[in-house]
């Protein structure tokens, strides 16, 4: 899924949906790092998307709670 598409739709979501998606992506980036450790990875790329995706989240949530 491209940036732009991604931040629409996660501005879309509830406080409580955002904080779901946060805890994929935490569990994703957990795999992908013991993977790196154990084996060569096939996009090591991909743990920068996932941490960047996180941080899109997070501004997210922070942003509605500024707003209530």
């Amino acid at each position: 899924m491209k940036a732009k598409d991604y931040r629409e739709k996660i501005r879309k979501m509830s406080v409580e949906e955002l904080r779901a998606e946060e805890q994929d992506l935490k569990a994703q980036l957990f795999k992908l790092r013991f993977k790196r450790a154990t084996s060569p990875v096939d996009n090591p790329v991909q743990v920068r998307y996932i941490k960047r995706d996180i941080a899109r989240v997070r501004t997210v949530i922070r942003e509605k709670q500024n707003e209530q």
